[in-house]
């Protein structure tokens, strides 16, 4: 399920079928990312976390006509296997980034029968910067990423 809630929110919601703690592993262990991240054709190549509030973010993509984009950021609130919130806005200990786009709301709720309830609801800077978000591909990039991240996790 998709929705959007505020003019600047952009948000997913799905019912996983895995548990919290793997779907909270796969979005904090840098070692995963790399095999789910990105819908195809593009890939993460890299990724380098500290997954503590107050910690930073860093991820490497390649598109498929050699694009570069490096998403640095910040681990605002830390929750093991319940929520984790980032964003764009700094790149480390309140270093404003050049441009800052987003911020990241995950919850993984669990539903007491190996699902979880996950919610990623994204809050954008202003209406063009969540328009220009939702023309990238949004809802299709991150529900694919989404499908990507459930299979991983079920082999956990």
């Amino acid at each position: 399920m998709t929705r959007t809630d505020d003019s600047r929110d952009l948000v997913l919601e799905r019912v996983l079928d895995t548990t919290p703690d793997k779907a909270f592993r796969c979005w904090t262990d840098p070692s995963l990312v790399p095999h789910w991240f990105c819908p195809p054709p593009w890939k993460a190549v890299r990724a380098v976390f500290d997954v503590r509030s107050g910690g930073t973010s860093e991820v490497e993509m390649h598109g498929p006509e050699g694009q570069v984009f490096v998403n640095r950021g910040l681990f605002l609130e830390v929750v093991p296997n319940r929520k984790l919130v980032f964003t764009d806005a700094y790149v480390d200990a309140w270093t404003p980034s050049e441009r800052p786009f987003m911020t990241g709301i995950l919850t993984f709720d669990d539903l007491g029968d190996g699902r979880t309830r996950y919610v990623a609801r994204v809050r954008h800077w202003s209406e063009d910067a969540r328009r220009e978000h939702e023309q990238m591909g949004f809802h299709q990039g991150w529900g694919i990423a989404t499908d990507q991240m459930v299979a991983l996790a079920r082999t956990l």
